[in-house]
């Protein structure tokens, strides 16, 4: 005779694998929040940190191949003047040589829109030199360069530009040309033309 056992309250209802995780997820089955850590919870769970983490390698990379912009732009050109430098971090430009219309750095950066919009305001401090009369300037190489480029003279003479005296490739004496200040050229000479209001480059001065 067979005996029948009926189920006991504290007894586990056994789970029917032919039901689909579809309707497990409905009836709050055991991956509905992840609890009970299955299989299938354990799979999310580490495609999600390996797109996360390949997510982290892709930025670092692209962090990495951006070019590193100098945030000083002051170096030494040629002469040990002043001088822009560029992107790469070893070319360095005359300062006259940035926004002149020519791409000297070699992706241009000494020409773009933002340094060169509004000049000279647009350009850093470092790069320019003013005049005597406050609504000119002119670049900072030019300054002790020999030549009036602000047409006053006061780039080459006075407290505001500072320069030392003549050097051994010009003459001191006060210029007939408006060109010079208080040197002439020394090639200039005793070459049969008046630049000295004294005459001295042509009876005393040497070429």
């Amino acid at each position: 005779m067979n005996k029948t056992h009926p189920q006991r309250n504290g007894d586990v209802a056994a789970f029917d694998s032919t039901k689909s995780f579809s309707e497990e997820r409905a009836r709050g089955g055991p991956c509905s929040s992840c609890r009970g850590c299955t299989w299938r919870c354990a799979c999310i769970s580490a495609t999600a940190l390996l797109i996360l983490t390949a997510a982290a390698a892709a930025l670092g990379l692209a962090l990495v191949l951006l070019p590193h912009v100098p945030a000083n732009r002051f170096c030494a050109a040629s002469n040990n003047q002043t001088g822009f430098l560029c992107d790469d971090r070893v070319t360095c430009v005359l300062a006259s040589q940035v926004c002149d219309g020519a791409n000297n750095c070699r992706d241009g950066e000494d020409e773009q829109e933002e340094l060169c919009g509004d000049l000279p305001h647009s350009l850093p401090g470092f790069l320019v030199f003013r005049c005597g009369n406050p609504t000119l300037w002119v670049y900072v190489n030019q300054r002790c360069n020999g030549m009036n480029d602000c047409g006053d003279c006061s780039d080459e003479m006075g407290s505001l530009a500072a320069c030392p005296p003549c050097g051994s490739e010009w003459w001191s004496c006060s210029p007939v040309l408006y060109e010079y200040c208080s040197c002439v050229p020394r090639r200039l000479c005793q070459d049969g033309i008046q630049h000295c209001l004294s005459w001295s480059d042509e009876y005393i001065c040497r070429p």
